[in-house]
């Protein structure tokens, strides 16, 4: 990372949900849901948040844009704390961040056209006047997701998934956008359109200097999307690094066995699967020690009771795992026991 000063700055984010019960409704445990996130992002850089269903990866999207109060830890945008900030303040850092959805129907309003749609956060914060001017800035965003202008007249059920997504993206850009989280944005999307999608982001992003926060369980998506990748495994990032690291030479165990499972286009290639055994533990009561001790063929016994730290391997490259960060004589005694 560069001495500037990054966009984004998570630093031990925690979003822990109540679970109520009794007769009385009181708190009798909480989810885990995210324990401990650190990481930022930089103008103009696109970080992806990978890992399985579960792992917390959308509620850090949520919980950056305040859709859910964090349990602790902080939140800077431009050096400024928006964690705390009141309802009143927090008004700007809304047009500075937005978000694309999964789901590209649910998220617009089916009632609305898409003209209506666009011209709505230019209204809220007061970025044109009049009826023509409106208009005039829908349509250049119309032009920048590669949408025929006339086809602000229609509604979002006349559009396909891949067309309505795109409606979602100049929703995302119309405020003027420094930062976009994109929460899982093309993994309802058909192949060929999801191709389409992530180049148009890029494109976007080499326009306008977008940074993006890239939220996907598909890493063969992520490779060719993104700058650096931030790996989650039950509430905690277990590995960041830039992209050609991952994808050359990952340290955590979990990270090899995600990467082990993306499918490539020859048949014929033979790959080393690593098949994880177990499910995965529940965010209620999550293991003592290292969360992925339960299912690491790896573990042993300083796994499972000390957490290990997220500490730097590499420049740029950190890793939460014992096997890493252990003295030579120890490293080989597992590789034996392996």
């Amino acid at each position: 990372m560069s001495g500037v000063r990054p966009l984004l700055e998570v630093k031990n984010l925690k979003k822990h949900f109540p679970i109520y019960g009794g007769l009385l409704g009181l708190t009798t445990g909480h989810v885990f849901a995210v324990d401990g996130v650190s990481f930022d992002i930089d103008k103009g850089e696109t970080l992806s948040l990978v890992g399985e269903s579960g792992c917390g990866k959308s509620t850090v999207g949520k919980a950056i844009l305040r859709l859910y109060p964090i349990t602790g830890g902080e939140v800077h945008l431009d050096g400024e704390r928006i964690d705390n900030m009141s309802a009143s303040k927090l008004r700007p850092m809304r047009q500075r961040v937005q978000v694309v959805f999964q789901d590209p129907f649910s998220s617009l309003n089916p009632r609305m056209k898409v003209r209506d749609i666009l011209a709505e956060p230019i209204l809220n914060f007061g970025l044109a006047n009049g009826r023509r001017e409106v208009t005039e800035r829908v349509e250049a965003l119309m032009d920048k997701v590669r949408l025929p202008r006339d086809s602000i007249w229609r509604f979002p059920h006349e559009f396909s998934g891949g067309q309505r997504q795109r409606i979602g993206i100049a929703r995302a850009l119309a405020p003027g956008a420094d930062l976009i989280i994109c929460d899982e944005a093309v993994s309802a999307l058909d192949v060929s359109v999801k191709a389409q999608i992530i180049n148009l982001l890029v494109d976007l992003q080499d326009e306008l200097g977008l940074a993006l926060l890239f939220i996907s369980h598909d890493l063969a998506t992520v490779e060719h999307l993104t700058h650096r990748v931030a790996v989650m495994y039950l509430g905690k990032i277990v590995e960041i690094c830039d992209r050609r690291t991952l994808f050359a030479t990952s340290h955590h165990p979990y990270t090899r066995a995600l990467l082990s499972a993306v499918p490539v286009p020859d048949p014929t290639a033979k790959r080393n699967r690593i098949i994880l055994t177990g499910d995965v533990p529940s965010p209620i009561n999550p293991p003592s020690g290292c969360r992925f001790h339960t299912r690491c063929p790896f573990a042993f016994d300083r796994c499972r009771t000390e957490e290990p730290m997220l500490r730097e391997v590499g420049s740029g490259h950190s890793s939460a795992c014992h096997l890493t960060h252990a003295p030579g004589e120890a490293i080989e005694a597992m590789r034996v026991a392996a």
